[in-house]
């Protein structure tokens, strides 16, 4: 078990039976009152980003995660493919465990996989990835004076909105957390 003393960015404790990531805390002593610990906390589940008082000293169930490299390999039907980078075992991967980052996913991109002893808790896909843009509208000429947008279809399948001036085959930069287009990338 630890205490308040004991966290640090990134631990992830058991709090409420679920799994959380320490974002961010602060010390507090408020003059003649009882000294308290103000902690932010990501729920590894859901995303779920809440703010929490522990008293300070409080003990904490701090769970040890281990942290492996894995590449996505292919799909097997609805599970995802995956092999360890240095032992080259292959795991298959549920995608309600992947979640919403699923659609930027495309083969031989590496993931890290987040384990407690041998459960897969949470998985990170890169903040960013290039992916190539399949289908697109043509851009109407001389729209450019509002920040016009349109739908792009990717190489991997997903759809994200665009500005006017992407065409078929141009190379994009997504940030798979807010599933958004961030800029054109040059080969």
């Amino acid at each position: 078990m630890a205490t308040t003393a004991d966290f640090r960015p990134g631990m992830v404790i058991r709090w409420n039976n679920e799994l959380w990531t320490l974002v961010e805390f602060q010390h507090v002593n408020p003059g003649n009152w009882r000294a308290f610990v103000r902690a932010k906390l990501k729920n590894m589940k859901t995303g779920k980003v809440l703010e929490n008082r522990f008293r300070a000293g409080e003990s904490i169930d701090d769970v040890r995660v281990e942290r492996h490299i894995y590449q996505f390999l292919y799909r097997d039907g609805k599970d995802f493919v995956c092999m360890h980078n240095e032992t080259f075992e292959q795991i298959n991967i549920s995608p309600d465990v992947i979640g919403e980052g699923q659609q930027f996913l495309k083969e031989n991109t590496n993931i890290d996989i987040l384990f407690d002893d041998t459960v897969i808790i949470a998985i990170e896909l890169p903040v960013f990835i290039n992916l190539r843009v399949v289908y697109t509208e043509p851009g109407v000429k001389g729209d450019t004076a509002t920040n016009t947008l349109k739908p792009a279809k990717l190489e991997t399948g997903a759809t994200v909105n665009v500005p006017l001036f992407v065409n078929e085959g141009d190379l994009l930069k997504i940030d798979t957390r807010s599933a958004g287009y961030v800029e054109r990338v040059k080969e």
